[in-house]
Formats: C-alpha cells, structure tokens, sequence
C-alpha cells in the first residue's frame, strides 16, 4: 500500500494546527515530523514540545524522523509526546541496536535511515529488526533539495533485499519528491512517500496527494 507523508518543516510554523488539519482532509497518511539538533545536521526545527503541543489536534500517524546524534538519549520523550513511528539514522548512534531495542521497548514502530552518502549494506542487517527503512534522497537538514538519482538503487537493493529474506518492510523515501518524479521512487520499491514544499506549497493539496498516491500505486504494483 502506498502512503503519503507530508513533512511538517515545508508548513508554514504560524498556523501548525490549521496547516496539519488541511493535510489531514487532503487525505495524507502520514505527518512526517523532522527533528533536527544543529549539530548532526547544520539546522534546528523542532522538538518533543511542538509534537506534543500538536498531537491532540491530529489523528494522522505521527512519522517522527529524528536527525539528532545519539537519539537513545530522547526516546521516551518522543514516545511521550506522542509518535507513532520514530525513525533514528544510522551514522549518528553509537549503539544502533541499543536504540533499536529502547524503541521497540516502547511498543513504537521503529526506522532506520540512512544519509546518501552512507552505503546501503550497513543498512541490510538491521532490516530484519525494523518496520521501515528510510532512503534519504537528499542531503538531510534542509527543505527544498532535488533527488539524488543515485538513491534510487539504494531503495532497489533494500526492496530487494526484504523481499528476499520473506522481511514485511515498509521503504520510505524522503527528499526531493514530487508528482513528476514520484514515480522513480516506487519503481525503485518504495512504498511511503515523504513530500513537503510539493504538497504544502501547492494550492490544491488533495489533487497533489491523490495524484502522487496514483501514479505511486501504479508503479509499486508494477514492480512487484
């Protein structure tokens, strides 16, 4: 099945409520939040608070996407605040699968991501241990980006892989996702979608998600 997730930092941080409300009757699946700490990537967004603050006004599954260094140190924050999905990036835990444990500890889904620099067979081993892989097809910490098409053949392998091994894995893709490529990312395998100023910044948000939703639906089904 193909989800939407819109990301939170393309919104317009004045009106978050009525922003998350408008996704929601769009029809998005998802609400993709980006925590980042300044120092794992070169930005700050948000954190525990502002999920917080958000989630009694929104019944869409809260897809928290933690770009911090060493986010063991956070997951019951998160947890409390009221994630749903939390993803944690490979390169910045010490112990990958410590926080791998602490997360499904919680009873949370748990993803792993990975940045395009990092090569995909460091991902492959924990798959077994996950419910999502997130392919970063951009650099992560800033909005805006085009996708890296070298990605792609990252979310082939570890679509590939998953099958394979007879693993049930959502492939999320994050970075540079619009109507007019979407469809590279589900041929590749991907089956969530993270898109932000293409679905926010657009005038007619439910014509995007539907579009976007389609075209994916075709392709994924394609490949398989």
């Amino acid at each position: 099945m193909i989800y939407i997730a819109p990301s939170l930092l393309a919104a317009d941080f004045a009106n978050l409520q009525s922003e998350i409300k408008q996704m929601a009757d769009a029809g998005a699946n998802y609400l993709h939040l980006d925590v980042m700490d300044g120092a794992f990537v070169p930005n700050i967004s948000f954190g525990a608070p502002v999920i917080a603050a958000l989630r009694p006004h929104s019944n869409l599954i809260f897809d928290v996407h933690l770009m911090i260094n060493e986010p063991i140190r956070y997951i019951d924050d998160f947890v409390k605040a009221g994630a749903d999905i939390i993803t944690v990036h490979l390169e910045a835990c010490q112990d990958l699968d410590a926080t791998i444990e602490k997360i499904k500890r919680r009873e949370m889904r748990c993803g792993v991501a990975i940045s395009p620099a990092t090569p995909v067979e460091k991902l492959l081993p924990y798959l077994p241990k996950i419910d999502m892989a997130l392919i970063m097809t951009v650099v992560p910490g800033f909005g805006g980006q085009a996708l890296i098409p070298e990605t792609l053949e990252k979310v082939r392998t570890v679509r590939r892989y998953a099958k394979n091994m007879g693993i049930a894995l959502d492939v999320q893709v994050d970075g540079g996702i619009k109507t007019e490529n979407v469809h590279l990312v589900a041929e590749a395998g991907a089956n969530i979608i993270v898109a932000g100023s293409s679905i926010f910044g657009a005038k007619k948000p439910r014509e995007v998600i539907t579009n976007m939703r389609k075209i994916a639906k075709e392709y994924l089904e394609q490949e398989k």
